[in-house]
């Protein structure tokens, strides 16, 4: 410990014969000059020698060291010195300030400029070399405002270590720091007495004015989450106020010692500093939110009119070129939607924070999210598109996508809801309709009517004539058939074994579809037994002895019964 200390006082007494040096080299250069009355005193000129010696002596660090003393940071050496680096001045400077605070030599601390640097000194004792190689030329530091603050912390500090040897300052400092934590301490469980206070109070208060009003059931609003909701905000209302006590409190307990009083400087600025920012960027930002709110005013009026007028068209109460009353809802949602889209461009220049850095990484990073996983998305947006403005399907239509049918409940911007014949709700994506064939029924199931086809196979012997005048008897008989269009009967193939006929009928709902053909087909079967033709399925490779009919007394075996009078078969 002695021989470090002994090296530092060769450094300062070499530090001391080197400014002596600088001082009298800038002597021995400086010229006289007549100032003239009223002008500015200018910095005497460095002579050769000076600058010969400053390179000599001082040259620039490879890694900088930060002087901290009292856990206070005093100044950044960035220089090499006499061949000593930043570190070793660092160490040599807190050796002679330990020295005097062992000592309780106190004095004020002062700075002795010479040309190139300065000397800062405690009393009558050099501490630190400061040069101007030691700033930091890129966060635009000056000579002037670096030696200020490093005077300045270092008289700080020096009077903090020495309060730090105070018996009767430490023990005041602890009293008080035992009174902030006690207070703390009976503010943190009086909160905690008050949370579930302000619980049962809000569940109480909720409870009589539901149960007053008629609102709902007591046991349904215990049963919801309404309650619970109130509870986790009284929870989260409390919460903070218990971190802003310990907050205040470790502040208050950090800033009563010496060696913790940075820290509580620290966390009291950054407590002052956040609020402040806060509190100015409110402040600044009400003319921005003022125009933002101003921009989604117009655009909503604006989108009330459309509205209106995309709802007259809806009605047929207006006439639009290319917009149907089928089409006036989409095409509004669309318009809607640019409408809001344009304004969210024009008003984001005026979005508070949106010039910040972290608003513009979260602008780009929605972006890429976007792009990347939007293709999918975009390809159903357009087949939508296609579907609605093709007019290809209504809603209300009962058609047949792929091997599904039933009724079309909605198409909406990404898929097509179907409603089957079983009641069954089917979602289809918009890129699978656009992709299948779709046929629709309903499009002139009421003017031309949609001929549907059902088919039966009979053999040669029996006369064609006959056949088709069964299937049209048949028709004739079965309810939820229309009369106009009148069915036919088509022979659709000669087959090697029989005849395949085929019946064509108009459905006056096609929604009854299965009800319909249930009883078409029963009529079918009992015409046919009842005049004996023969169905041919399954296929005979040999004619029976016997034609494969039903006896008519054979009809209604058990566990049938007869129908109903009026001779066909029950159709919800």
């Amino acid at each position: 410990m002695r021989d470090m200390r002994s090296r530092s006082r060769i450094v300062l007494c070499l530090t001391a014969v080197w400014t002596g040096v600088f001082v009298t080299a800038q002597a021995l250069s400086a010229q006289p000059t007549q100032q003239a009355p009223g002008t500015q005193a200018r910095q005497p000129a460095v002579s050769p020698a000076s600058q010969a010696i400053t390179s000599a002596l001082v040259e620039r660090a490879e890694e900088p060291a930060t002087l901290t003393f009292f856990n206070r940071p005093i100044v950044t050496f960035r220089a090499r010195v006499a061949g000593r680096t930043p570190t070793e001045r660092v160490a040599g400077a807190l050796h002679v300030l330990d020295d005097l605070v062992e000592q309780g030599a106190s004095g004020e601390v002062a700075s002795s400029p010479f040309a190139g640097g300065a000397l800062i000194t405690v009393g009558t004792s050099g501490v630190i070399v400061l040069t101007s190689l030691d700033l930091d030329d890129l966060a635009g530091e000056t000579f002037e405002r670096v030696r200020v603050q490093t005077v300045s912390r270092l008289q700080q500090a020096l009077a903090e270590a020495t309060e730090a040897r105070a018996p009767g300052i430490l023990l005041r400092s602890a009293l008080l720091a035992a009174i902030a934590l006690a207070l703390a301490t009976g503010a943190l469980w009086g909160l905690a007495h008050a949370r579930r206070r302000v619980g049962a109070l809000f569940v109480d208060v909720s409870e009589r004015r539901v149960t007053k009003a008629g609102i709902a059931a007591l046991d349904a609003l215990r049963a919801s989450r309404v309650l619970e909701f109130q509870r986790h905000l009284a929870t989260a209302v409390i919460v903070a106020a218990d971190l802003v006590v310990v907050y205040a409190a470790a502040t208050f307990i950090l800033r009563r010692f010496p060696y913790t009083r940075p820290w509580g400087e620290s966390m009291s600025g950054f407590l002052l500093t956040t609020i402040e920012n806060l509190a100015l960027g409110v402040v600044n930002g009400i003319p921005g939110l003022f125009t933002v709110l101003l921009i989604f005013a117009v655009v909503r009026v604006v989108v009330r009119l459309v509205r209106l007028w995309f709802d007259a068209v809806e009605r047929g109460q207006a006439r639009a070129r290319y917009i149907y009353p089928d089409t006036a809802q989409p095409t509004r949602r669309l318009v809607t939607a640019l409408l809001w889209l344009f304004a969210i461009i024009v008003a984001y220049p005026y979005m508070p924070g949106s010039q910040t850095e972290a608003f513009k990484g979260v602008s780009v990073f929605l972006g890429l999210m976007v792009t990347f996983g939007s293709s999918g998305l975009v390809n159903q947006i357009m087949s939508g598109f296609m579907i609605t403005y093709s007019r290809a399907i209504l809603v209300g239509d009962f058609v047949r996508i792929g091997d599904v049918e039933g009724t079309v409940v909605q198409v909406g911007v990404l898929s097509t809801k179907i409603k089957s014949l079983k009641n069954e709700d089917i979602t289809i994506p918009n890129a699978v309709v656009v992709a299948q064939t779709t046929t629709d029924y309903s499009r002139f199931g009421d003017t031309e009517g949609v001929f549907i086809p059902t088919s039966v196979t009979i053999g040669y012997d029996a006369p064609w004539r006959q056949v088709q005048s069964l299937l049209l008897l048949a028709a004739e008989r079965t309810p939820g058939l229309r009369k106009e269009p009148k069915p036919v009967v088509l022979q659709a193939s000669l087959e090697d074994f029989y005849v395949k006929y085929t019946l064509l009928v108009c459905l006056e709902r096609q929604q009854s579809r299965p009800f319909v053909f249930h009883a078409l087909h029963a009529n079918i079967q009992d015409l046919f037994n009842e005049y004996g033709v023969q169905i041919m399925s399954p296929n005979y490779v040999l004619d029976p002895a016997a034609p494969k009919v039903v006896a008519k007394k054979d009809w209604f075996a058990a566990p049938a019964h007869p129908d109903p009078p009026s001779g066909s078969s029950h159709q919800p």
